[in-house]
């Protein structure tokens, strides 16, 4: 396979927001603006944000290292803090069920924009159903690279997987977005390069995790580009291990392959933590 090279990351992570008097979750319609295909931009050189269901979501430009990356994130989390006002807060969890107020909608209703696709099973993902209070979040992370194929794309996120989704079922303690979303292997082609879709939004939380889902995602690359291949066999304890958050199976897999966990496990709680 050929080298993948001049790779850029990005992403595109999804958040709550909470309401302090309230004391609970609220609807982000009417509060940020923004379409998926009208983003409003909130600075000139590519971050945007927009609504997606009840939630906020938000782009970041490229970058080609960590601190960038989980700097630009920081930027507009800063950003829509300021814009809420006081006594609203983002809200930096993967999984909430709303009151049922905030979703009588068309918009809350609305699910899965268009659909992503399964690499183990080259098969596309169901759609989830919009007959619940439980919306989530997700943490999703864009590779760009030159002249990019189906195969190394594949290949990329194959290795996204075993270097970001396993680790997550250590890191991240929701137990529900995957009654929706975040199944093994989700992702999206792009002209650019290919999306990842499998991560919540848990590691959008901290510097630290910011910077960690960057150097993983670079690993993940340099897995790819040493010529590496996960075997079928693999492949299937990957899958398994995801999809059924399978913490013994994780940690296997994290021994065996040299995963970097950054020692994050006891000092970062994502459970209800509120941004400010």
């Amino acid at each position: 396979m050929k080298q993948l090279l001049n790779i850029k990351l990005g992403a595109d992570p999804e958040f709550f927001l909470y309401d302090n008097i309230k004391e609970t979750v609220i609807s982000a319609e009417g509060l940020i603006g923004g379409t998926k295909k009208e983003p409003i931009p909130i600075s000139d050189v590519g971050h945007c944000i927009q609504e997606d269901n009840v939630m906020a979501e938000f782009n970041i430009p490229p970058a080609i290292d960590a601190v960038s990356f989980s700097r630009d994130i920081q930027f507009v989390l800063d950003y829509v803090d300021d814009m809420v006002g006081d006594s609203i807060s983002p809200y930096i969890k993967p999984s909430f069920e709303l009151d049922s107020e905030y979703l009588q909608t068309t918009q809350s209703k609305l699910f899965g924009c268009e659909p992503d696709m399964n690499v183990w099973l080259r098969a596309r993902n169901c759609k989830p159903s919009s007959k619940t209070n439980l919306r989530t979040c997700g943490g999703h992370i864009h590779v760009g690279y030159t002249d990019p194929g189906l195969e190394s794309s594949e290949a990329i996120i194959k290795a996204m997987d075993l270097f970001l989704g396993v680790p997550s079922i250590v890191l991240d303690t929701d137990t529900r977005r995957r009654e929706m979303y975040g199944k093994a292997g989700a992702f999206r082609f792009k002209d650019y390069g290919v999306e990842y879709r499998t991560l919540s939004n848990f590691w959008i939380e901290t510097d630290e995790l910011r910077q960690w889902a960057f150097n993983n995602t670079i690993a993940a690359i340099d897995f790819v580009n040493s010529d590496n291949e996960i075997s079928v066999e693999t492949g299937k304890r990957i899958v398994e291990c995801i999809n059924t958050q399978n913490v013994q199976l994780a940690e296997e897999l994290i021994k065996e392959f040299g995963i970097n966990l950054l020692n994050i496990k006891e000092n970062v709680s994502i459970k209800t933590q509120l941004y400010r």
